[in-house]
């Protein structure tokens, strides 16, 4: 075997080369970070945002968008009465007839963008137990209370949605009554105001959907049975959760997309990379002839060219890990429903590990083997 200073040694000998073969595994790293984290952060965000015990009550047809469903104003009252194992607490139920509807919003001083506003009445906090507000007050008519991350998706600054600020809404201003938190899901983005402001606003009579909170998650049967016996309202019941996972398939192409890309720029730095390496090894024909003149295997000179890339493709990653972990991790994206924050478990991490060893092992074997495939001869002779 060759001593490991011979590969570290070769490293050095061209700055500019190992400049090269460092930045473009470090590119490479960091696309699978950014691909991994993109996936994971929206995955985590759809799956976290819907509760196995939470149910809710679609007007049929409407399974894959709650915002097109309607549902009429009596269900609410209907679901209460009418279903078995709804969750109380100080005996109140957990029921929320709720109205989604995706519109424009100004902040003021800022152009106007899409949000998703959400019509509530308190029964919301009974059902949606996550959420909670961090400060200011529950809105009173002619105020909304807005998500802690709902500023990212108006592309403003959270000073402009702070309590006491306005937003305007289908001609008519609200003021910001406060900011709540629902950790991990997609509620932080949305904006919440009184259910009769909203209904008043879009100029609509009937709710996008009911949401209950069972006792337990098997009481979804008593809720899918009190949606098929009710064949006058016309709905049709769905876990909350089962619906969060409907949407995360939904964007599954997306999340596709981001790995395509990744992959195909990857690819590019990769031939790119191979073509490098294969640049330096064959400058040195003369030297690996040599070293198998004086008694050295071609594995051992083999494993050695291994250790060099190997050495390159690791410093890469690891700086692609730390450039990823300190200015990736957190960012906070917006999409149509909300916004995500992005992640990097250790699931990531790993696969971004494997990468650079894949990187330093199998781009190295073509290269090499080449330049050792050359006759012993004729590798002597070479300049």
């Amino acid at each position: 075997m060759l001593p490991f200073s011979y590969a570290t040694r070769n490293l050095l000998r061209d700055p500019v080369r190992l400049l090269q073969k460092v930045l473009g595994a470090a590119l490479v790293v960091f696309l699978v970070f950014a691909a991994g984290s993109f996936n994971e952060g929206m995955k985590g965000v759809l799956m976290a945002s819907g509760s196995p015990r939470n149910v809710i009550l679609l007007g049929a047809g409407s399974e894959e968008s709650v915002e097109r469903s309607e549902v009429s104003i009596q269900a609410e009252t209907l679901a209460t009465a009418g279903i078995p194992g709804i969750e109380k607490r100080l005996g109140v139920p957990a029921v929320s007839g709720e109205v989604h509807y995706m519109g424009l919003v100004t902040a003021t001083g800022h152009p106007p963008e899409q949000a998703l506003l959400r019509g509530i009445t308190p029964g919301a906090f009974e059902v949606h137990r996550e959420a909670r507000i961090l400060e200011g007050d529950y809105p009173r008519p002619g105020q909304v209370l807005a998500g802690r991350l709902a500023h990212h998706g108006l592309g403003v600054s959270a000073a402009a949605v702070a309590p006491g600020s306005e937003i305007e809404f289908e001609g008519q201003t609200f003021t910001v009554s406060g900011i709540f938190e629902a950790p991990g899901t997609v509620m932080e983005s949305e904006i919440w105001l009184d259910r009769t402001d909203l209904m008043t606003a879009i100029q609509r009579d009937a709710l996008s959907c009911v949401v209950v909170r069972m006792e337990s998650p098997d009481g979804f049967k008593d809720a899918d049975l009190f949606a098929r016996q009710r064949l006058d309202l016309e709905l049709v019941a769905l876990r909350e959760s089962d619906y969060y996972a409907q949407l995360a398939g939904f964007y599954g192409p997306l999340r596709g997309m981001t790995w395509l890309t990744a992959g195909l720029v990857g690819a590019g730095a990769v031939f790119g990379g191979l073509n490098m390496l294969y640049a330096a090894f064959a400058s040195r024909i003369r030297e690996l002839a040599t070293l198998q003149a004086v008694g050295f295997r071609r594995r051992a000179i083999l494993l050695s060219l291994v250790q060099e890339s190997l050495l390159a493709t690791l410093l890469g990653t690891l700086i692609a890990s730390f450039v990823a972990v300190t200015f990736l991790e957190g960012i906070t994206v917006p999409f149509s429903i909300g916004t995500f924050r992005l992640l990097m478990p250790l699931p990531v991490l790993g696969l971004g590990l494997l990468v650079g060893l894949a990187l330093g092992t199998l781009g190295a074997l073509p290269p090499a083997a080449r330049c050792l495939g050359v006759p012993l001869p004729s590798a002597l002779r070479s300049s």
